[in-house]
């Protein structure tokens, strides 16, 4: 197989070099190829998830013959459509392993990658407004801390010291305190999919773009080839890793999974000078607020009622959200919202992802991460590319597989999924 042109380190060397030649020097991030009749694994879905399993794919186990296809443009659905939030407080085992292998990771990510995804350790606080949600989440911060994972619980005066622009005593829901995860954050969505993306380009592994899947063919009970808009690509094995469409993709390989796809919607205000350093998180209200490198105030919430893909957002769900965060944060009544947006996300019953192998021999599917599938990025990566090398889940997946639905074996993270999810 013949190796794409590698696109240089990046490096302040090579900054200098090449301003004094003008910066005709650079090369593509990424190669641009045609796709070849066949490979070892096709990856359907070009946003994070898929890009991190086919980078660990090469890192961990040398599979460099892989294809990456995405039927619009890399990066262009949930990866650069959500509010960038990196934590790992999650309640059950098997959820806080995988969410701090990939906070881990993020944390030496623009190293690995040499490439700058910005990532930004602020400090994650899931704010307290109930006594129902003091219990809850002291629950979550003793079995923290019995998982090696780094929080506490912090009075509300301390939460008063680290957000100064919170109203500790909101009209109807005061704030009794909060979960803190200093190590939790922020990072740039779309640098972490173009830092994976140039990573596996140098590997010689293809992204083929505008390429959509229109079929999924099988002979004895074994994926032998997906129909594309770009014809027919042969593969030994196929990974379905794209979000909110699982279930389409998944018929079109001949079975059905447990997951239904729903618009989550957020929004930025205008930018302001700095007057937020940590990510904050309101269940109650049904809202999230942290503030972004160019001043603007991210601000989020529950997803819509009803099983829809759009991809547009809705001016009373934004309401709704800016309403309850103002009791919070009084000071955002006086900004101009910039723009909105909205995601597709896949939930299942128990608000777990699903890595699994699948009915249909060779293909696996990485699905299920509801609204928090930007934070698990590397980890979701790391352990699919395990699945897919070996056939068998290795310890971060194997608690995730289709299985647990029929044995009724649930790992419910209803609450720590996040807000009003």
């Amino acid at each position: 197989m013949a190796t794409a042109p590698r696109s240089g380190r990046y490096s302040v060397f090579a900054i200098a070099r090449e301003a004094l030649r003008q910066h005709q020097g650079w090369q593509r991030a990424w190669a641009n190829p045609q796709p070849r009749d066949r490979y070892k694994v096709v990856i359907v879905g070009a946003g994070g998830h898929g890009l991190a399993t086919a980078y660990y794919l090469g890192k961990n186990f040398g599979i460099t013959d892989v294809a990456v296809i995405e039927k619009g443009w890399l990066g262009g659905g949930n990866t650069g459509r959500n509010t960038t939030i990196i934590r790992s407080n999650y309640l059950q085992d098997p959820s806080a392993a995988i969410y701090n292998k990939s906070l881990q990771l993020y944390e030496t990510l623009s190293q690995d990658l040499n490439y700058n995804i910005m990532f930004s350790p602020r400090g994650v606080i899931m704010l307290a407004q109930t006594e129902h949600e003091v219990r809850g989440y002291k629950r979550t911060s003793y079995a923290n801390n019995l998982q090696d994972v780094a929080t506490e619980w912090i009075e509300p005066a301390r939460v008063k010291e680290l957000v100064p622009i919170i109203n500790l005593e909101g009209p109807r829901y005061p704030v009794l305190g909060g979960l803190y995860q200093p190590r939790g954050g922020t990072a740039r969505h779309d640098a972490v999919a173009w830092g994976y993306a140039r990573a596996c380009s140098d590997m010689g592994m293809h992204i083929i773009q505008n390429c959509e899947v229109q079929g999924v063919e099988t002979e004895a009970g074994q994926v032998r080839a997906v129909n594309t808009s770009k014809g027919r690509i042969g593969c030994e094995k196929l990974a379905l890793v794209v979000a909110g469409h699982s279930s389409q993709l998944a018929e079109m390989a001949g079975f059905r999974l447990p997951i239904e796809s729903v618009a989550l919607q957020a929004l930025v205000s205008e930018p302001i000078k700095p007057c937020m350093d940590v990510v904050v998180m309101a269940n109650t209200v049904h809202g999230y607020l942290s503030q972004s490198d160019k001043g603007e105030m991210v601000i989020g919430g529950g997803t819509d009622g009803f099983n829809n893909f759009t991809q547009r957002g809705s001016w009373h769900h934004v309401e709704e959200t800016v309403r309850a965060l103002v009791e919070t944060f009084p000071m955002i009544s006086r900004l101009k919202m910039l723009r909105q947006w909205g995601g597709i996300v896949d939930m299942t019953g128990d608000r777990s992802p699903i890595l699994s192998a699948t009915p249909v021999g060779g293909v696996f599917v990485n699905c299920g991460w509801g609204t928090g599938g930007f934070k698990a990025i590397p980890g979701s990566g790391w352990a699919m590319a395990e699945l897919l090398a070996n056939g068998t889940p290795g310890p971060l997946a194997a608690e995730f597989g289709l299985n647990r639905f029929r044995e009724g074996r649930f790992i419910d993270e209803s609450v720590a999924a996040g807000v009003a999810h």
